[in-house]
């Protein structure tokens, strides 16, 4: 017999005899060595199936790993069928394991663990020699994997503290998101990824932008898709085929035009472990998401979730910051709307003051010439506080101006104005107005209050008159009529107008400031300047109603008539 003859295996009836190819020494150190160098798990567990498979000549080789305790195929190679599925734990904890002519195997391990087990399987029987070689490389790639791990342990932090960095520099929202995602998919090989933020109020979550597409808004129900399962119950998802799966939901897919195979979707929780968003990757350039990569990117996700928080709160604060800075503009605006001084008339002291709760009220005065001899003041308040009823007051404003400019008719301003108030759709606000046309020469005073708290006259013989005729509040009714009251000025009288934000202020225990509390101030200061009486009264106010429950806009207006 040939020297060729004999390296042949004998196979059983009906199988073709197989003919080893000879591996030169040099070239299986060759192999070792590039082994030996190789960083990457991944690709060092398949030259350990390859280089396996080729001392095996040609034999079915299977590189075995436990994950979440079961046995699963790592790398394979080989045409042959598949040996017994090896179970991990039992067979190959010992120091000898069993062995079968056909099949060998052996468990890799790492500080004592299993850390997987390389099998061949073959047809015929496995020579000596065969097994041999198998041993003494299955301890050089026990060896090499040990380190690849070692080395993978020291990417994986210095990818950590790469993403830490990365994370760290930027507090914008939206660039965060493209960090976040950018780490995510190079990291693990995702063709695309999305964060989805969680919105607790609308019970959603929605993405800011994604990779592999244009920035682009999606929002998703929690109890719609993967992502929204995982928002909802707080578990990780990792699937081969996302399509096999009842909870993937294809309508993204749909309308992006885009086909989902393997996925991996995470929550992202905060530091008192509350939900605030999802970490979605799809479609794994290689193979499937592994365990590894789970774990990986479960450990970063606790870095996006420090930043994210930081990334909210600094969102929030410049929103803030520009609301504020909106508020001071529309302050200023609105202080420049109202007159800047009172007018001077003759035989007459006027003061007004307003002081609004928040950076703009709905509380309005303003002096209108009517004539040479006749004036039209006016006193408003509009429903509630704040910006929208700031606009209403700007927009009363304008249309009051427009009116005096072309009626001189106290009734026809007044109707006029209620019927365009009814006629602006943008308006659901309800307005108490007075108006009072104070013709000075004579000192006569006409006026029509439409729902507003009766300015005072304090006569000098101490009668107290209130300035009630009228009609209801603008607003309501396009039909409301409104009477005219009139009321004969004497010297030493005071007009006393105001809103009921000076009357309805509280103390702490509910006690309002109160009508007659305000006839008494101004008594008791009636012989000084209007603009002390209406200083006093504002200061007084303040300190009724220090710690109160009430706190709104107000406008005191003082006329002496000298």
């Amino acid at each position: 017999m040939s020297s060729r003859q004999a390296r042949k295996q004998v196979a059983p009836p009906g199988v073709t005899a197989v003919t080893p190819p000879l591996i030169p020494l040099v070239a299986q150190n060759k192999t070792v060595e590039t082994i030996l160098t190789k960083k990457d798990p991944g690709d060092l567990s398949k030259q350990v199936v390859e280089v396996a498979a080729l001392l095996a000549h040609g034999c079915s080789v299977h590189l075995w790993k436990t994950i979440d305790g079961k046995s699963t195929i790592w790398q394979e190679s080989g045409k042959l069928p598949k040996g017994k599925k090896i179970t991990i734990e039992k067979e190959f904890s010992a120091q000898n394991p069993p062995r079968n002519v056909s099949q060998w195997a052996r468990p890799l391990k790492m500080n004592g663990e299993v850390l997987g087990v390389l099998e061949v399987s073959s047809i015929t029987s496995l020579s000596e020699k065969v097994r041999d070689s198998l041993e003494k490389f299955a301890r050089i790639a026990e060896t090499a994997l040990n380190h690849a791990g070692q080395q993978r342990a020291v990417q994986e932090i210095s990818a950590i503290l790469e993403a830490t960095k990365l994370l760290n520099s930027t507090l914008d929202l939206s660039e965060l998101l493209k960090i976040v995602l950018q780490l995510a998919t190079r990291l693990s090989g995702a063709d695309r990824g999305t964060v989805f933020l969680l919105d607790r109020k609308l019970n959603e979550i929605w993405s800011l932008v994604g990779i592999g597409l244009e920035e682009h808004e999606i929002r998703i129900s929690v109890e719609s898709g993967i992502a929204g399962w995982v928002a909802f119950h707080g578990h990780p998802v990792r699937l081969e085929d996302a399509y096999a799966d009842p909870r993937f939901d294809p309508t993204v897919d749909c309308v992006l035009g885009y086909r989902t195979h393997s996925l991996l979707a995470l929550p992202i929780r905060n530091k008192s472990e509350d939900i605030v968003g999802v970490l979605e990757l799809l479609n794994k350039a290689e193979g499937s998401f592994s365990a590894a990569d789970q774990e990986f990117l479960s450990c970063l996700s606790d870095h996006v979730a420090l930043a994210l928080d930081n990334a909210q709160l600094h969102r929030e604060l410049l929103a803030k910051q520009r609301m504020e800075s909106d508020l001071i503009l529309a302050h200023s605006v609105q202080r420049g709307l109202l007159p800047k001084h009172p007018p001077d008339l003759e035989g007459f002291d006027i003061s007004v003051a307003y002081t609004p709760s928040q950076m703009v009220g709905g509380d309005y005065y303003d002096f209108m010439s009517l004539s040479p001899q006749k004036m039209l003041t006016v006193i408003a308040d509009a429903e509630g506080k704040g910006v929208a009823s700031a606009l209403m007051m700007a927009s009363v404003r304008a249309t009051l101006h427009t009116l005096a400019d072309h009626e001189r008719v106290l009734e026809k301003i007044v109707k006029s104005m209620s019927r365009i108030m009814l006629g602006d759709a943008q308006t659901t606000k309800l307005l108490s107005i007075f108006f009072g046309v104070l013709d000075h020469r004579r000192l006569g005073f006409h006026y029509i209050n439409a729902g507003h708290v009766p300015p005072l006259v304090i006569r000098q013989n101490g009668v107290v008159l209130e300035l009630t005729e009228g009609g209801m509040v603008m607003g309501v009714l396009g039909n409301a009529t409104y009477k005219r009251g009139y009321v004969q000025f004497e010297k030493g009288d005071i007009l006393v107008g105001y809103t009921d934000g000076i009357t309805e202020a509280m103390d702490i225990n509910g006690n309002q400031y109160a009508r007659e509390r305000l006839v008494n101030t101004v008594r008791r200061e009636g012989k000084a300047s209007s603009k002390h009486i209406v200083e006093t009264v504002l200061a007084d106010v303040d300190r009724f109603s220090q710690g109160g429950p009430h706190n709104d806009d107000r406008v005191i207006l003082i006329l002496k008539v000298l």
